[in-house]
């Protein structure tokens, strides 16, 4: 056994894990962290997209060992005082889901994604989410659901909660 000490949507955390548990495996069967999902354990489908240091990563990628002394942001930490982070309030006004079960890895991807271009056109945001697979939408109303975000997150724009600066990858 291995300790390993993360701070997850703002808590401090120090527990005892195998050195070969996935990072993802410790924010859901450890942490309770259940919005991060398993969908292929093989980092092709992105649903286990968590925030790492402020970059967006597939936490069955990484190694619970390997997060050690890491800021973590998953899709339970986006909201803020009960408000939904603007990507969040998007995706659900604007159909970016229909099952759901990419819809977590999709927005930690496109809260990465604004952190670094907050005006992405349609092909950079179809850039930024090719890592993140949807079986179901075919994409465009996630497409719509980025950039309306974008338009909502653009200073003088209400969107963020409590009239703050909206919170991007790893903020807290």
């Amino acid at each position: 056994m291995t300790e390993v000490r993360v701070t997850v949507d703002g808590v401090n955390y120090a527990d005892d894990v195998e050195p070969r548990m996935l990072f993802a495996q410790y924010l859901r069967e450890t942490l309770g962290k259940t919005g991060t999902l398993i969908g292929c354990d093989t980092s092709n489908c992105g649903a286990c997209t968590v925030h790492l240091n402020g970059q967006s990563v597939k936490s069955c990628s990484v190694l619970a060992v390997q997060a050690d002394g890491a800021e973590v942001t998953t899709i339970e930490g986006l909201a803020r005082d009960g408000q939904l982070h603007p990507v969040q309030e998007a995706f659900r006004e604007c159909h970016g889901l229909q099952c759901g079960y990419c819809t977590p890895g999709m927005i930690m991807a496109a809260v990465d994604l604004l952190g670094d271009n907050p005006d992405p056109s349609e092909q950079e945001v179809r850039e930024g989410i090719e890592g993140n697979l949807c079986r179901c939408t075919g994409y465009q109303n996630i497409v719509r659901a980025v950039q309306t975000a974008a338009k909502n997150m653009k200073p003088g724009v209400a969107a963020a909660p409590s009239g703050q600066a909206a919170p991007v990858a790893g903020g807290n």
